[in-house]
């Protein structure tokens, strides 16, 4: 079934990749309608659109999902339910699908409570303790998202119709889609993890790390970004980009304090992603559309090599996600290595791979745009921050002497693991440059002073030299950590976000549920409810049967006066 799965989705992201690019050529979009039902003069239709950037964006995600299927045959080596973990997978995939295809809010909540639906199910795999936790973290984070969508669906009753498409033009001033704006930013963040909603993100790692590839790259985080995208020309008509830049610079700053100071393998690219979300919702909210949806597609290709690495050595050091085991890995596995430093290369920024040609651009319109001094300094230390935990991160796995058990051996033997990661290679290198040419056929020229300029690099230098010197740390001194253990701890734990969640989750609302479920269900519901009534019926029926089996005279007296009663409606 994998192979099946794998060539099944290589090449209907190949097919739907040509026609994205057929499509933005000659400028088309495609709107297919069907009406399933009338209800009060609304239509409720399934409505799908095919434009370039629907297209483009479900062939990466096809393409990705295709590659991290056929990985997972030697990741998941020996799963006895094999088929049943690709089943779960390709009911993910198409619930992006089918939320990247629709301009029409019901049809979008099939695919954003897909999303929820099966993440849950891919959080709770493997059936322990730790990934029950995480999923209903998981779950009840995401639950905020999936109410507001339905609010804003039960809101826009009033407009006759969902496809909120076609009301960019003359309903934008009304105050019903300044609110129905509103509720989706709400489900955006809680999708896309934006504080206060981030904790649940690093807890998602739970699941197998071919799911993290995938979900951390092109899907269910990405969800909420590319529905900002969509509703984009109502966040600049109401005036909400102002919110959506000061949460979106704060989720980078956090999370790249929180990479930096943690040392789960997993986590670490976890919070990475989630910086980089921040990235994508900071610039969307100052307008520029198409750049958040470059940086999305790019940060898709090297994010997703980069978790296949992380799975590949995981994989290779027995289930062990602890970078301080990790040392020398370059001597054993050399083609994880390159491909791991790659995508790390990538994601800092590096120029002329992939991330660089998004967020060189990002950043040189930042500098170029009318905002604030905060703002700027929070976008240019959080790209340090990126340069920094990838540095401590390629510090810890490619240096010194390797950590693990000793005469333990391990290599890149796996051949399916290999080609997952060589074919997501190739474009992490490539891919930025060749999706720059597409989305920016016109060359902007951007003109700066000098130390605008080279302010990127600069960022990113000290940002590296910053990792190298918090891991390479001279243990005949006073550790760096120790001496600003307070900010450690806070920073690590991002900004103490898990206690908040989850004290917040089980001492608010399930214990709420609890008491109230104690008090009224099972309380005085069923005093004056159901088992009430049982037992004051058992009650009377054994209190009048003592009467009638201790005295004969009640029987004749019962039977008399039940007489004149039939007598008397008889005669009346």
């Amino acid at each position: 079934m994998c192979s099946l799965s794998f060539f099944s989705l290589f090449f209907s992201s190949t097919f739907v990749f040509i026609l994205g690019i057929y499509y933005l050529v000659f400028d088309y979009s495609v709107f297919v309608e069907w009406e399933l039902f009338s209800l009060n003069g609304c239509m409720v239709v399934m409505t799908f659109i095919f434009d370039w950037m629907s297209l483009v964006f479900m062939s990466f995600v096809m393409y990705i999902s295709s590659l991290v299927i056929y990985y997972s045959n030697d990741y998941m080596f020996g799963e006895v339910n094999m088929n049943r973990f690709i089943i779960i997978v390709l009911m993910f995939i198409l619930s992006m699908s089918l939320l990247i295809m629709s301009p029409n809010l019901i049809s979008i909540l099939l695919g954003w409570d897909g999303l929820g639906l099966v993440s849950y199910c891919l959080v709770i795999y493997y059936q322990n303790v730790k990934s029950y936790n995480a999923g209903m973290l998981t779950a009840l984070s995401n639950r905020v998202g999936d109410v507001s969508i339905l609010i804003s669906i039960a809101w826009m009753l009033n407009f006759g119709g969902w496809n909120y498409i076609y009301y960019y033009d003359f309903i934008l001033n009304s105050s019903e889609m300044s609110i129905i704006t509103m509720l989706v930013i709400l489900a955006a963040m809680t999708k896309s993890a934006q504080i206060p909603f981030s904790s649940w993100l690093p807890a998602a790692m739970a699941a197998p790390t071919p799911v993290s590839a995938l979900v951390h790259s092109s899907t269910l985080v990405t969800a909420g970004v590319y529905l900002l995208i969509r509703f984009s020309p109502m966040l600049v008509v109401y005036n909400y980009g102002w919110f959506l830049l000061l949460i979106g610079c704060m989720t980078m700053l956090m999370a790249g304090l929180g990479a930096n100071f943690e040392f789960d393998l997993s986590k670490i690219i976890a919070l990475s992603t989630l910086s980089q979300l921040g990235l994508m919702m900071s610039i969307l909210s100052m307008g520029y559309l198409k750049l958040a949806f470059f940086h999305l597609l790019s940060h898709a290709l090297f994010k997703a090599l980069l978790f296949m690495c992380a799975g590949s050595m995981i994989h290779n050091l027995k289930d062990t996600q602890d970078i301080r085991f990790m040392g020398s890995v370059v001597n054993f596995m050399p083609l994880t290595t390159v491909c791991f430093n790659v995508s790390s290369l990538s994601l800092c920024g590096i120029p002329f791979l992939a991330g660089f040609y998004s967020k060189d651009l990002i950043l040189e319109m930042v500098c170029l745009s009318w905002i604030n001094c905060f703002i700027f300094f929070l976008y240019f230390i959080s790209t340090g921050l990126t340069a920094s935990y990838s540095f401590r991160l390629f510090f810890y796995s490619m240096f010194g002497d390797n950590n693990f058990y000793s005469s333990f051996s391990f290599n890149d033997s796996g051949y399916f693991i290999s080609f997952g990661m060589l074919a997501l290679l190739f474009i992490s290198v490539f891919g930025g440059s060749f999706l720059s040419w597409l989305i920016f056929p016109i060359p902007y020229m951007i003109v700066l002073p000098y130390y605008l300029k080279f302010l990127t690099i600069f960022s990113v230098g000290l940002g590296s030299y910053l990792g190298y010197y918090i891991s390479n740390v001279n243990f005949s001194h006073d550790l760096f950590s120790l001496n600003i253990l307070s900010f450690v701890s806070f920073s690590g734990s991002m900004w103490f976000m898990h206690y908040l969640s989850t004290n917040f989750i089980s001492y608010l609302p399930l214990s709420f549920g609890f008491y109230s479920s104690s008090s009224f269900d099972y309380g005085w519901g069923e005093l004056f409810g159901g088992q009430g009534l049982y037992g004051l019926f058992v009650f009377l029926i054994n209190y009048i049967q003592g009467w009638y089996d201790l005295n004969f005279k009640i029987y004749l007296l019962s039977f008399i006066f039940w007489m004149f009663i039939l007598l008397m409606l008889f005669f009346l």
